[in-house]
């Protein structure tokens, strides 16, 4: 007996020629009609476009080197769009970040290197990113100091959430930067932007406030109003869609409001709505960035483990980002901003109230 193909309903792969002067909407769209990674580029496109149109709360996690190698220009574009309302990056992102903005040195070079030449030379690498240390990273070590020196009186004694020491930071680089333009952490503050570190410690600007700590000007930071205020600002947003860069831990910071919210304040609450990854690492040995949607589905990061809603592409950030970005600039209309900075007061009582309802 014969049975009918299961198949049947799917659409028909026909190979269709390149045309000359593609747009970069047309040609995701062709790779929409291929197979592999192209097509699942295709998918993340359009459930990007999808969480934009639909108005979802849009957090970008920032994992590698991608701003230091001048990734931050689209990005930039993603705030001004409207496209982007929460950050979580890695605090030496940040800090690179701001070489830009201070026209501070950072090369092109081969990653074929001789490093122990290049030490003697005084000179770093990020991979294929040339960095100075005198001229780049210590001229970067006393900008942060200068900026501590000069805004120690807007941080408080109880401890700053990272976004507020964050912003404080991008409305300084507005003010004293030749080019603040060039800066993602400006352009996050002007217009209300929260970016919150995944780590205290774990970057150059840390290592520079425990200088600043012994000169004097001490800056705490409280990781309970980092885990509150980021729980609070999944809990209120209605739809929800995190676009994580790589994985690690911002993949980890953005995900965890959801099983702050249900697990630990005992809220109900099913996690975020939608979910977008590009990275390079294998679902083998249950590292973070590794792990697929589905088993965060089973933490409660994410409603449900729906492929429509949930999509992993397997690549270079630096290769599928600016396609995806270039997609939704292309495609979407831009957004009001949603000032989520200016509205932290009712963000975090409606979290609060929920949280006595069950105590």
């Amino acid at each position: 007996m014969k049975h009918r193909s299961l198949f049947c309903n799917s659409p028909d792969i026909i190979p269709q020629p390149l045309r000359q002067k593609m747009s970069v909407s047309e040609l995701i769209q062709y790779m929409g009609q291929t197979c592999f990674e192209a097509r699942n580029v295709y998918r993340g496109a359009e459930l990007f476009r999808r969480m934009i149109r639909e108005n979802d709360t849009i957090w970008l996690g920032i994992a590698g080197a991608g701003i230091a190698g001048g990734m931050g220009g689209m990005m930039i574009s993603l705030l001004e769009a409207g496209f982007v309302d929460v950050i979580c990056s890695t605090g030496a992102q940040i800090y690179h970040d701001l070489h830009f903005a201070f026209d501070l040195p950072v090369k092109a070079i081969h990653p074929q290197c001789d490093d122990d030449l290049l030490r003697k030379h005084g000179d770093t690498r990020i991979y294929d990113i040339g960095i100075r240390e005198k001229e780049t990273l210590e001229a970067q070590d006393e900008i942060i100091r200068r900026f501590v020196r000069e805004r120690h009186h807007a941080f408080e004694a109880e401890g700053s959430a990272s976004w507020e020491f964050n912003y404080q930071l991008g409305l300084w680089v507005n003010e004293k930067a030749p080019h603040p333009e060039r800066s993602l952490t400006a352009a996050a503050a002007k217009i209300g932007v929260p970016i919150f570190w995944d780590s205290f410690t774990n970057h150059s600007i840390a290592m520079n406030l425990a200088r600043c700590h012994r000169e004097g000007f001490p800056v705490m930071f409280s990781g309970r109003k980092d885990v509150l205020d980021s729980a609070a600002l999944a809990f209120s947003a209605g739809g929800t869609g995190f676009v994580e860069l790589g994985g690690g831990g911002p993949k980890n910071f953005i995900q965890q409001t959801g099983p702050t919210i249900s697990q630990i304040l005992s809220i109900a609450f099913e996690g975020a709505d939608r979910g977008l990854q590009i990275g390079t690492a294998a679902e083998r040995e249950g590292s973070l960035s590794g792990c697929t949607f589905g088993e965060a589905v089973t933490w409660g990061k994410y409603r449900s483990a729906d492929s429509d809603k949930l999509v992993q592409i397997w690549g270079e950030y630096s290769i599928i980002f600016p396609l995806l970005s270039a997609y939704v600039i292309d495609g979407c209309p831009p957004r009001n901003y949603k000032n989520m900075i200016s509205r932290f007061p009712e963000i975090r009582k409606t979290l609060e109230d929920a949280a006595k309802q069950h105590e």
